[in-house]
């Protein structure tokens, strides 16, 4: 069975890319939820799938974080990882998908939990906002902030992978200078800007619409707004982007890691001896190494700008 993908709100399960991409686990809140039900279900998740991958938002209440700790605590099981999430909603959400894709690759738990730190690196995560008074997940400066009282006004923000931030007529967003598929999410805003401009300047290879998840009007600060996020679509890419780190131990519970951290148990990867050459990448994917895994490669992506499509190595599907 393949490695479980659980979240904490149904906002963040974008539809499958094909029918054989599953689908993710929901863990109620402590409001929806008795504990003795929570620790049941992730107790049946647990004996399904062997392992259980938990990916929650930075911004999600206290009083369900300290649910997901204390079921993994009560259950003394070192097959639940519990992963923090400081992403836009929508950036989550396409997260959650390519690990759900990945999940039914030929790849260990541990590598899946640990990947989402690697493949967070290449979404970049946005939104057409119609104001920036409210905004404190990205830099603002006092100009911005007085433009926001303009009427009509309108700005474009980048949060992931790096902050940028315009005013809508005076300045371009700097996007992902690979192959990618855009992610829009409408809130109250009729502006097609994320459609007619963005998209074309940043050369995506196609649209794909999804409902507001319900925390982003929250993330962004208004609900005058258009979520996008711009992320590798193509399970190919993926597989090799994730198949180019070399994987390790980890020192602390010994499950298979890639990058410096474990998923798992959040133990950092200790250094074992002389650094070895780094692994022989295939020419069409992005490469990292296990010291760099958790930043972006820019010479390593320039090698899938064309179509983002490999022409060799796909995914080994489990069961195939």
């Amino acid at each position: 069975m393949p490695t479980a993908i659980a979240v904490t709100s149904p906002d963040l399960v974008l539809p499958p890319t094909d029918h054989q991409t599953p689908t993710a686990a929901l863990l109620q809140s402590p409001e929806a939820q008795p504990l003795d039900a929570a620790l049941a279900d992730m107790q049946v998740l647990v004996e399904q799938h062997g392992y259980v991958v938990a990916l929650y938002p930075a911004t999600i209440p206290v009083a369900h974080e300290r649910r997901l700790h204390t079921v993994r605590s009560m259950l003394e099981s070192d097959r639940i990882a519990l992963l923090k999430l400081d992403l836009p909603p929508l950036g989550i959400a396409v997260l959650v998908r390519q690990l759900r894709q990945l999940s039914i690759c030929d790849f260990s738990a541990g590598v899946v939990a640990s990947a989402a730190r690697l493949l967070s690196h290449y979404i970049y995560a946005g939104a057409l906002l119609h104001t920036v008074a409210k905004l404190d997940r990205v830099p603002v400066t006092l100009k911005a902030h007085a433009r926001s009282w303009v009427p009509g006004s309108q700005f474009g923000v980048v949060a992931n992978p790096a902050p940028q931030l315009v005013k809508i007529g005076s300045g371009e967003l700097t996007g992902p200078d690979f192959a990618t598929r855009l992610m829009v999410a409408k809130g109250q805003s009729q502006s097609d800007w994320v459609t007619a401009t963005l998209a074309p300047a940043w050369k995506v290879q196609g649209i794909e619409e999804s409902a507001l998840p319900a925390d982003s009007r929250g993330w962004w600060g208004t609900a005058k707004m258009v979520e996008f996020a711009a992320f590798m679509p193509d399970i190919s890419t993926l597989y090799q982007l994730v198949s180019s780190v070399r994987r390790e131990a980890c020192s602390w519970c010994g499950i298979e890691l890639i990058g410096d951290r474990c998923g798992f148990c959040s133990a950092p990867l200790l250094p074992a001896g002389p650094p070895t050459a780094s692994a022989s990448v295939v020419s069409s994917a992005p490469a990292a190494s296990a010291s760099t895994a958790l930043v972006p490669v820019t010479s390593a992506e320039n090698r899938i700008q064309a179509t983002g499509v490999l022409k060799q190595g796909g995914p080994q599907r489990r069961g195939t």
